[in-house]
């Protein structure tokens, strides 16, 4: 098998609005937004089918993501650029979460990496 999904994300304005949407809709468990990390809430795989999160964007520009699990962020982003693609975010650890990295391919969707 390749590089699994293993998570979601859905950006948007107002993170608050997202959470009470997608619970509404999809009775998804969502936890708390978390101010210091952009308003970002997770959402709970058991509910939802993957783990997920929603946030806000800092731009105020919606976006949907995606995130495969690779063995090496760096090797993965190097095969990005020699592709066409563009790093967005060099490999970064969130403390108590993962090591997470993105980039945009050659037509500009914006697609996430986690280690694996």
């Amino acid at each position: 098998m390749g590089s699994p999904i293993v998570h979601f994300e859905l950006i948007g304005k107002d993170a608050a609005r997202l959470k009470a949407f997608y619970t509404a809709v999809f009775d998804w468990k969502i936890g708390e937004l978390a101010p210091d990390m952009g308003n970002y809430g997770l959402i709970d795989a058991e509910s939802s089918g993957l783990a997920g999160g929603v946030g806000q964007s800092d731009d105020g520009k919606p976006r949907t993501s995606v995130y495969a699990q690779v063995p090496d962020l760096q090797a993965t982003l190097d095969k990005v650029v020699a592709n066409g693609g563009s790093v967005l975010m060099p490999p970064t650890e969130i403390p108590g979460v993962a090591t997470l990295a993105l980039f945009s391919d050659p037509d500009g969707n914006i697609f996430g990496l986690t280690r694996g």
